[in-house]
């Protein structure tokens, strides 16, 4: 079982998950976070850290979440740390939630 990023992190990415996690198993998209399914150790610390509820079991997905995650964990540059002046939420409305495949900055 892991942990997956769903659309709720879209143009939010508070980051404190990032800094939580044991494995540094996060990703940084343009405009939202993923999490590595192969390296994320399901110890589930980041899920009280997301402030929107953007992290999700395994098993609450039908399979969007996990392809998403899979594939962009692979492409998008790795974060370990959070950067606060990153944080979407605090700059974007959340309005638009179309998910970006840009990568992010990441290390």
């Amino acid at each position: 079982m892991t942990y997956l990023v769903n659309d709720g992190c879209v143009n939010c990415k508070h980051m404190t998950c990032v800094e939580v996690c044991p494995v540094d198993c996060f990703y940084e998209g343009k405009n939202m976070l993923v999490i590595n399914p192969e390296e994320c150790i399901d110890c589930g610390v980041c899920v009280p850290e997301c402030p929107v509820d953007a992290i999700i079991e395994e098993s609450q997905d039908d399979g969007t979440w996990m392809q998403w995650n899979s594939k962009y964990s692979n492409i998008w540059p790795q974060i370990t740390e959070a950067r606060p002046e990153d944080v979407l939420a605090d700059k974007i409305p959340v309005v638009d939630v179309t998910m970006s495949e840009e990568p992010g900055k990441g290390d």
